[in-house]
């Protein structure tokens, strides 16, 4: 009988750790959306070959690249804290990039360096990665919204761009919007002429 209580505790046990941890970052990601700083993020076109797999659609933002002045010190797939700030229209910008995390109330996210250039007499930059370049949707919904995200990117006079909230380094992609309007209400709003 003693054998069966270890049995049935650790079970019990083990249920509650994998209710907790989904619901912790669950938790996590709405605290980010409601208590973090709203950032528009344009994106731009991506390697048509996958940009979709499954119940995502691949992201890719212009505001990715950062002047440097000592190429060498950097070095690819090196997590980076980003601190960021907005342009004249409201968009993103990067306003610097360091090793360490900022110490002031700054907005920064927790990004890593996918590639850094290094030519001699020339401007050098690092090209950086965003943990928010993944915007999953319904299944059902998946692929009209990839087909109207890929059209978007065609169309010069559509802005394209990501909502993504910031808070203490960690980041939430919230929606995708399409000329100030969210690609969920788009696919539901078209759904007929998107099926024909």
């Amino acid at each position: 009988m003693n054998q069966n209580k270890w049995i049935t505790l650790g079970f019990i046990l083990m249920v509650a750790v994998q209710l907790v941890v989904p619901a912790s970052m669950i938790y996590n990601a709405e605290a980010i959306i409601a208590k973090g700083t709203e950032y528009k993020f344009i994106t731009t076109p991506i390697d048509p070959t996958d940009p979709f797999r499954g119940k995502y659609i691949t992201l890719s933002y212009r505001e990715n690249r950062f002047q440097i002045i000592n190429p060498e010190v950097w070095a690819v797939n090196e997590i980076v804290f980003v601190t960021l700030t907005t342009d004249e229209n409201g968009y993103a910008k990067i306003s610097s990039v360091s090793k360490e995390m900022p110490t002031e109330h700054l907005d920064f996210v927790k990004a890593k360096v996918s590639n850094v250039t290094n030519i001699e007499n020339e401007d050098n930059y690092m090209t950086i990665t965003y943990p928010f370049d993944r915007y999953y949707m319904e299944e059902s919904k998946a692929s009209d919204a990839e087909r109207l995200y890929l059209e978007s990117l065609r169309d010069t006079n559509l802005i394209t761009y990501g909502l993504v909230n910031i808070k203490a380094g960690e980041a939430v992609l919230k929606d995708v919007m399409i000329d100030g309007k969210s690609i969920k209400e788009i696919v539901l709003n078209n759904r007929d002429t998107l099926n024909k």
